[in-house]
């Protein structure tokens, strides 16, 4: 593997209270955020996590959770409680939530040497005051490092649409690549097909945009490009933190074609078809790992490794 850049995930912890008809409530490590930064670390890659994480048992679950894979934590040294989200499966492992959450992130001491790339979004996002340090983040660390960025739309805690519209639009201005499942550009733009909307967003700077359609695979979007890639079957145990499995999965492709950091984002914008497909199997296989098993659990560079060459991918379009 070429040289790990260093990278930041900047964005929220919480606890997932899972919660399955006739089975006892389960308490998983999660918050979208969290969960690339465990992905990442897990496939090897060297990764710092800016979050909150309260003095109490969820914060002390996610913190060992983290550390576990080697991600290092950087925290505000606030007080507040750490977040928690009811995650209610149906009979098919499809989640539906509910928040308890506050995003009052401070200031943070960044990681030396600083990171070359920045991935964020979700809650983090989304919900003041803490989004605008993240914000001041991104703009301070954008000029030496790449940034990527997903929305992660959660309905119960958008807001104001227009806001939130405008919320994600300053992200996707300030990124290089850009992730968002169908139903995320739905939730935004309801009178526009997703494709609209992720070209619409790939016309505002970012080099790269990606869409995940759940058990359809993901299409790549470039300018003058689009890539389809279809998923693998699977038996889908919960789709709980999928998204964030493919995200992990894509930044490590990238990071593998030595595509992030300041330095990679010319290569970044003259991206060919193969080393695009290759980064779209990377993120749909880790997602595929990750539903097939309860709780957001994204695989590891081995078992990545042999799911992208077990897995009976369909031929991409394009």
């Amino acid at each position: 593997m070429p040289e790990s850049p260093a990278l930041l995930v900047i964005g929220e912890c919480v606890a997932d209270i899972v919660r399955r008809p006739g089975e006892p409530d389960r308490t998983h490590p999660g918050g979208s955020p969290a969960n690339v930064a465990y992905g990442l670390a897990r496939l090897g890659r060297d990764t710092t996590l800016i979050t909150q994480l309260g003095p109490d048992a969820n914060g002390r679950l996610i913190a060992g959770h983290l550390a576990s894979a080697g991600v290092r934590v950087l925290t505000d040294g606030g007080a507040a409680p750490t977040p928690a989200a009811t995650v209610d499966l149906d009979d098919e492992g499809r989640a539906t939530y509910g928040f308890e959450i506050t995003w009052t992130l401070g200031p943070v001491r960044l990681p030396d040497p600083p990171p070359s790339h920045v991935h964020t979004g979700s809650l983090a996002t989304g919900l003041e005051p803490g989004a605008d340090t993240v914000l001041e983040l991104v703009r301070a660390l954008r000029a030496t490092a790449t940034v990527s960025y997903d929305p992660n739309v959660r309905p119960g805690l958008m807001g104001d649409h227009t806001t939130a519209v405008r919320r994600a639009e300053r992200c996707v201005a300030l990124s290089d690549v850009v992730k968002a499942s169908d139903e995320d550009l739905r939730r935004l733009y309801p009178r526009d097909a997703p494709e609209q909307a992720a070209e619409r967003w790939l016309r505002s700077g970012p080099a790269l945009v990606l869409v995940t359609r759940g058990a359809r695979g993901a299409s790549a979007f470039l300018p003058g490009t689009v890539v389809d890639l279809g998923a693998p079957p699977v038996q889908v145990a919960d789709t709980v933190g999928a998204g964030d499995a493919f995200m992990s999965g894509t930044l490590h492709a990238l990071a593998s074609h030595r595509l992030l950091g300041a330095q990679g984002r010319a290569r970044l914008r003259s991206l060919d078809t193969p080393t695009l497909t290759d980064v779209l199997r990377h993120g749909v296989a880790s997602a595929a790992v990750t539903v097939r098993r309860a709780g957001a659990l994204p695989p590891g560079d081995e078992e990545l490794a042999n799911a992208l060459t077990s897995a009976p991918f369909p031929e991409p379009s394009g």
